[in-house]
């Protein structure tokens, strides 16, 4: 079976002086640097194949390139947004804003308050009582720890009786 050619690229001067500095600037990520090379190669009637093997990629990584570089050049982009990553989707968020606040502020408050009997909040606990008072209907252990982790909160170095926690 014969093996199609791959589609034309066509760059006019302006836009392979653009992707050429790109390539020459010093502070160009490494990544644009190589999509910009597999597309001025691709202008050059350069195949997948001979991309590959002159720039030590994958196949597909020069069909992706100039394909994606085929399908934006129609649209009103930039030479460096054709060359960006897609935006990925990724799973939709679990907790509200408001949600996180209400952890955070029970972190901040002392366990007594809730009739728990320990001294300081442990990310188990508050798990649990964020769960036991509806505000959430359920989150890992871990879950919250990383959100404390991220807010700089530490509900086990708290005073709760000198100082407030937050």
């Amino acid at each position: 079976m014969a093996r199609l050619a791959p589609k034309v690229l066509n760059l006019n001067q302006s836009d392979r002086s653009e992707l050429q500095q790109l390539i020459n600037r010093h502070n160009t990520a490494q990544q644009i640097v190589l999509r910009a090379k597999i597309i001025l190669l691709a202008s050059e009637g350069k195949n997948h194949g001979e991309i590959a093997r002159l720039l030590d990629i994958s196949l597909d990584m020069a069909r992706l390139w100039r394909n994606r570089w085929l399908e934006n050049s129609d649209k009103d982009l930039s030479i460096l947004q054709r060359l960006q990553d897609s935006e990925r989707i990724g799973a939709p968020v679990k907790f509200s804003m408001e949600q996180v606040i209400e952890l955070f502020a029970l972190a901040c408050s002392p366990p007594e308050d809730y009739g728990r009997p320990i001294s300081h909040w442990t990310s188990r606990e508050l798990a649990d009582e964020i769960m036991k008072q509806g505000i959430i209907e359920s989150i890992s252990v871990r879950h919250v720890g990383r959100l404390l982790e991220e807010a700089e909160l530490k509900p086990h170095q708290s005073r709760y009786w000198l100082t407030p926690p937050c």
